[in-house]
């Protein structure tokens, strides 16, 4: 069956991670395994993103995959004054441009011919406060990110625009 692409999506940064730095660490100091900037990255069907600490994590995870719209990365530069804020520091996957979220909640949807679901909201927690800045975690709810499964087996890759130089 097919599904709708995501049409209109640019995928401007690619994150993976080898380690957890803030998940499960209630209570104790943040991690320091590095985020890796990638061009591209393996996409598993029911695992995740090869590389990343997530990758099967545990069968049918909800967030085999996280999306972040540039966007809302620059809307909260802006509007907390955080300027220095990094991509990478969001623990997001995907740093996606001229994509509307939270609108595929509960969707199927097909990028690059990759096959996700999207899941719910990658719900900000309080360690993006010390990640991001002050205030960030509470600006962050209810445009926190995209929690995707991935259906099918395929590579992501950044779009030519979406150099780090330009975000």
């Amino acid at each position: 069956m097919s599904h709708p692409d995501a049409t209109g999506w640019k995928v401007r940064r690619i994150f993976i991670s080898p380690g957890h730095n803030f998940f499960g660490r209630h209570g104790k100091p943040a991690g320091n395994h590095p985020t890796v900037e990638a061009d591209s990255v393996e996409c598993v069907a029911g695992r995740g993103l090869r590389g990343d600490r997530f990758f099967g994590y545990r069968p049918d995870y909800r967030g085999q995959v996280t999306f972040f719209a540039e966007e809302t990365l620059e809307d909260l530069r802006r509007e907390l004054g955080l300027r220095d804020a990094s991509p990478g520091a969001l623990r997001r996957n995907v740093i996606t441009a001229g994509a509307e979220l939270n609108n595929w909640i509960g969707r199927r949807f097909t990028l690059q011919g990759v096959e996700f679901e999207g899941v719910e909201e990658c719900r900000p927690c309080y360690w993006m406060n010390d990640a991001l800045g002050p205030g960030a975690e509470a600006w962050l709810r209810s445009r926190g990110g995209l929690r995707c499964r991935v259906l099918s087996d395929g590579w992501l890759r950044r779009d030519p625009a979406g150099s780090p130089a330009q975000m």
